[in-house]
This record gives structure tokens, C-alpha cells and sequence, in this order.
């Protein structure tokens, strides 16, 4: 196995335990390992100032793969070293698909996230888990619509997220956005939504551009993942590590299988090896 340079770690089901809580024992296998000069890269469907306090407080964290890959992002220099975002046109078309069904939805922007106010009032009916119900209504700012925010602000979009009221219908929509956008990619990371992001936007590929800008390759990288979003990484990771509590498709990408993220299992394979 060649010696591990880069270690990407999505957070929510696989660094953080159940109540979003980092461990002390993670926390000191991540210290230890960068102390070997290894890159320790926090990979999140979020943008990084949203992240947990407890990693954005790591002092030997420089890097993050935020918004599913849509951004790496440099904490040092403050900049973005590679960009994957939707153009702003088909963010605002994929918008109006989601207007047919019962849903709502909002949109990363300039790592900031915009909500029509009225879905992000009614956001309790669609996104019961008290985790991301508060991520919604602290991490989004609300606008009269958010379609007419986006054509007269003009950016481009790091990721639209949606929420259904009813998990049934995710197949459907899924569907009709998948039939009309083949340029984006859909995942998901909870039971009753779905994360669109650009196809390049994905941990994966962010993963790949960060290891090359800093000189190697994806043979050298190790990284962890549970949730359908960290596919993509766990397969191209010269060692891809799936969560015990993983999906089954990243079970079966995985090289390795450790513990569930309350059994820290982060630190149990980088102690395996890395540290050892």
C-alpha cells in the first residue's frame, strides 16, 4: 500500500458520532497523523464556515472539501483552489422541476445559503430531524423567491438541496430531474432529500484536483465515508474506508470496513494504518 499522504473525512455518520459530537480519540488519531506531515481534509455537503466549530477549530486543518465537492477550499489564503458550480440558468430550471412537486428546496450561493422565505417558514414539515431543521433556518438566508434572488444576483450555484415532504416521492423526482439535466449529479444524505450539484461537483473528483495541486495522487489517499455523497471518495481513495454504519453502496466500494462512527471508528483505521 503506498504511504498515505491525504486522509478526506466526511463528517456527519462518520468523524462526528450520533449527537454531532467530535471524540476525543478521533481527534487525537487526526492530530497524530498530521504531525506525520498528512493532510487532513474535512469533506461536507456544507460550506465551511458552517461546518462544526469543534473541526473548523483544528489548528492543522488548512484544507476542506465543502458543498459535495463544488469547492476546495484553502482556509490559509482564504480562496478557492477548484470550483464545480451549476450555471445559474439551469439552477433556476432545476428549481421550477421541483416547483411540480411537494417539496422545498434552497441553494448554496457564494457559501452562503438562500431559501424562498416561505419554504424556509414552512421548513418543520419537511425536514422533521432537528439537525437540519436548524441548519436551515441558521444557515439560510431568506429571500421574497428564491428563483427571481438568482437571476438578479446572476452567480452561479454551488448546490441546490431539496427536502420532500413524503419519502415516496424522491424517486420521481429524481427521475425527472435526472431525465432533464444529465449535466448535474444527484445524491443524497439524508432519507428525505436529495443534493444536486454539478457532475464535477463531487467528493471524489475535489478529492483527485487537491492531491494533484499538492503533488500526488489518489493512491495516496485514504478516505471515510457512510453516506451516498462519500461514494465517489471511498471508491477512488487508493484506500477508501466505509463507516460500519455505511450505506451499502459505499460498503461495497469500500477497501476496508471499520467501526460506526459512535464506536470511533475514524481513529481505530487511522491507527490501523497510518499510525501503526
Amino acid at each position: 500500500m503506498n504511504p498515505i499522504k491525504l486522509i478526506a473525512l466526511d463528517l456527519d455518520g462518520t468523524l462526528l458520532d450520533s449527537e454531532k459530537r467530535l471524540s476525543e480519540r478521533n481527534r487525537a488519531a487526526l492530530e497524530k497523523a498530521a504531525a506525520k506531515g498528512v493532510h487532513v481534509v474535512p469533506t461536507t455537503g456544507r460550506f465551511f464556515g458552517m461546518m462544526p466549530e469543534a473541526i473548523r477549530a483544528l489548528p492543522f486543518v488548512r484544507y476542506a472539501i465543502t458543498v459535495n465537492g463544488a469547492q476546495v477550499y484553502d482556509r490559509e489564503t482564504d480562496t478557492a483552489l477548484a470550483r464545480a458550480e451549476i450555471p445559474v440558468a439551469t439552477a433556476i430550471a432545476a428549481m421550477e422541476v421541483l416547483d411540480g412537486f411537494d417539496c422545498i428546496y434552497d441553494c448554496y450561493q457564494e457559501s452562503w445559503g438562500w431559501m424562498t422565505e416561505a419554504m424556509q417558514r414552512n421548513a418543520a414539515d419537511y425536514a422533521p430531524d432537528a439537525h437540519y431543521l436548524k441548519m436551515i433556518r441558521e444557515f439560510r438566508r431568506p429571500v421574497p423567491e428564491l428563483k427571481a434572488h438568482l437571476a438578479a444576483k446572476g452567480a452561479d450555484v454551488q448546490k441546490v438541496m431539496l427536502f420532500a415532504r413524503d419519502a415516496a416521492d424522491l424517486p420521481a423526482i429524481r427521475a425527472a430531474l435526472a431525465a432533464r439535466f444529465p449535466e448535474l449529479v444527484l445524491t443524497q444524505s439524508t432519507p428525505n432529500n436529495v443534493e444536486i450539484n454539478h457532475a464535477l461537483a463531487h467528493k471524489g473528483e475535489a478529492m483527485r484536483r487537491l492531491a494533484e495541486a499538492l503533488g500526488f495522487g489518489l493512491p495516496e489517499c485514504m478516505a471515510f465515508g457512510d453516506g451516498l455523497n462519500d461514494l465517489t471518495m471511498v471508491r477512488d481513495a487508493g484506500l477508501g474506508v466505509a463507516m460500519a454504519n455505511a450505506a451499502p453502496e459505499v460498503l461495497a466500494a469500500a477497501k476496508f470496513t471499520t467501526l460506526s462512527n459512535d464506536e470511533d471508528g475514524v481513529a481505530a483505521a487511522i491507527e490501523k494504518f497510518v499510525l501503526a
